[in-house]
């Protein structure tokens, strides 16, 4: 089934916010690695402690920017899946390497 109809159909939803995610919580460093296993390449990524790129970052203007790299953005979708009673359709993984299909050729 569509998302948006199990959304529109579900009177049990009433006038809730439903939010959509794949159940897992990552790091930017993490997202980073599974993409580029998704790309069948391997992540290159040198190790600076988040602390000296928050610092480099506010001294060229761009603390927020920083800020939305290093910190976590979590959502909270258990209200979705127990109201809905809904489940991702696909992991983490699954949607990553279908995202970078196109790129891989």
């Amino acid at each position: 089934m569509d998302w948006e109809l199990l959304v529109v159909g579900a009177a049990s939803a009433g006038d809730s916010v439903v939010l959509a995610g794949d159940g897992e919580d990552l790091s930017t460093t993490d997202l980073l690695r599974r993409v580029a296993a998704a790309m069948d390449r391997r992540a290159r990524l040198l190790p600076v402690p988040p602390v000296l790129l928050r610092a480099a970052a506010r001294a060229v203007g761009r603390g927020e920017m920083a800020r939305r790299l290093l910190d976590s953005l979590q959502v909270d979708i258990s209200h979705t899946r127990e109201t809905l009673d809904w489940e991702p359709p696909v992991s983490v993984d699954e949607g990553l390497r279908r995202a970078v299909a196109p790129l891989r050729g």
